[in-house]
């Protein structure tokens, strides 16, 4: 994991994108590279733009641009918004509310696995954000460790809806695959047609390495671990290492067919009861070591952008529909607002 401070721009990077100042380097990934810019009334964006190779493909674009709009309806806790975006620029992009905090994966890398508690709390409120996705007709098609960011407010899912308009590039480069195989659902690695029980399970998998800092299907290539799902209906996983109620759940969301998986909602309310946190309870939600990774990636925040001593606040427009069923999670939007309202005047 790298340290909390935000690499420079490189000689090769731009400047500004669309009006958008970049400030530094978030991180890189196999759609693009992730920049901190701010909006003009000075509040901080995640930029990613996307590589060159998909921004060539016009079906990629036109994707791209439908897959993005979709993603725009989708409004919930646990979310980072879509803000702004253009598929019509020399390479396509797309802002997303910036929230400080440490992906997953890294935190599991420098920190270990989280206490069975803790990996509770994270699902019911991971679980929470894809019942928005899912509910405004998106389905995320990369759940995965690194799309899941911990913060001092509970975990955000980032990136929802963008992996569907990747799968219209065939890469001729070799080894690159579209997806992330190890995170994949059955009926995924299989190339049958998904439902919103793949992100499920997808978040089954996820929990799984969090709480033992262990894959559940073992480790291996990606394509290893990715042929291992596939065949889960043969050869389940040893979910032994995991204790109840945890075990139950991780059943739960790995069931091999998808009809047999709990809906993201009733995920949710089940992780969220055995947890015993309630949704807006996030004191101490983590241990210590990934709490002070968190701060010191807030702080590093505030000094990048010059911003005022307090956590930045996921902006939701005050018009914007709620797409969410849960009423804890409308309550949850509501206060955001609230805080909006208050630091104007």
């Amino acid at each position: 994991m790298s340290d909390t401070r935000f690499p420079p721009l490189r000689a090769d990077d731009p400047r500004q994108i669309s009006g958008y100042v970049l400030e530094a380097r978030i991180g890189e990934g196999g759609m693009g590279t992730v920049y901190l810019s701010r909006t003009r009334g000075n509040q901080p964006v995640a930029l990613k733009l996307i590589r060159r190779e998909y921004g060539e493909n016009e079906e990629f674009r036109r994707r791209f641009t439908r897959e993005v709009e979709a993603a725009q309806r989708v409004y919930g806790a646990h979310v980072a918004p879509v803000l702004d975006h253009s598929a019509q620029s020399a390479r396509p992009w797309l802002a997303t509310r910036y929230i400080p905090g440490v992906p997953l994966d890294d935190a599991l890398d420098a920190h270990g696995p989280l206490p069975p508690g803790a990996v509770l709390h994270l699902l019911a409120c991971a679980a929470r954000a894809l019942d928005s996705v899912h509910h405004a007709g998106v389905i995320h098609r990369d759940v995965k460790p690194g799309n899941l960011l911990l913060a001092a407010d509970g975990p955000w899912l980032l990136d929802f809806g963008i992996a569907k308009a990747a799968g219209a590039v065939r890469l001729t480069t070799t080894g690159r695959l579209v997806g992330t195989p190890k995170y994949m659902s059955p009926e995924h690695a299989l190339g049958r047609e998904l439902t919103p029980a793949a992100d499920v399970f997808a978040l089954g998998l996820l929990a799984g390495l969090a709480a033992t800092g262990h894959h559940p299907y073992g480790g291996g290539s990606a394509l290893a671990v990715a042929a291992r799902i596939a065949g889960t209906d043969r050869e389940p996983p040893d979910l032994t290492p995991y204790p109840e109620p945890l075990r139950e759940v991780l059943r739960l969301c790995l069931a091999a067919r998808p009809e047999e998986r709990p809906a993201a909602a009733e995920l949710a309310a089940l992780c969220r009861r055995l947890c015993g946190r309630g949704p807006l309870d996030f004191a101490g939600w983590l241990p210590a070591p990934h709490l002070a990774a968190i701060q010191a990636t807030e702080a590093a925040a505030r000094l990048r952008m010059a911003l005022p001593d307090a956590p930045t606040v996921p902006a939701v427009p005050p018009t914007a529909p709620l797409t969410v069923r849960d009423a804890d999670a409308a309550e949850f939007i509501r206060r955001v607002r609230g805080t909006r309202r208050s630091g104007a005047e």
